[in-house]
């Protein structure tokens, strides 16, 4: 099931824009900052690196693995983004896959 979430235009798209988030576990130091950010979204797993999580709270290890940005989390999903010590995480657009937060967004 796809959710449509509206995105601030601050995400470089219209509004109504669903966003999608993904980690590069290659990157990732663990720190653990995104989980405190947004736990419903991000989890450290037992070989202490950070995934995220589908919508039934199930984490997602696949490498690339993607999940829905959730509207009242935006924010804490940017700021985790903006903070991550690995520059391993990634918000695009789920319509293109342009990153709109993360190391490669322009």
């Amino acid at each position: 099931m796809t959710v449509q979430h509206e995105a601030p235009t601050a995400a470089g798209g219209d509004s109504g824009e669903a966003l999608e988030v993904w980690i590069d576990q290659d990157l990732c130091t663990g720190d653990g900052i995104c989980a405190q950010y947004a736990p419903e979204v991000f989890e450290l797993d037992i070989d202490g690196l950070a995934y995220v999580k589908s919508a039934d709270d199930e984490l997602l290890q696949d490498p690339g693995a993607t999940t829905p940005v959730p509207l009242p989390l935006l924010q804490d999903v940017i700021d985790s983004a903006k903070e991550c010590p690995g520059d391993c995480i990634h918000v695009r657009r789920a319509a293109d896959g342009v990153e709109v937060y993360g190391p490669d967004a322009e």
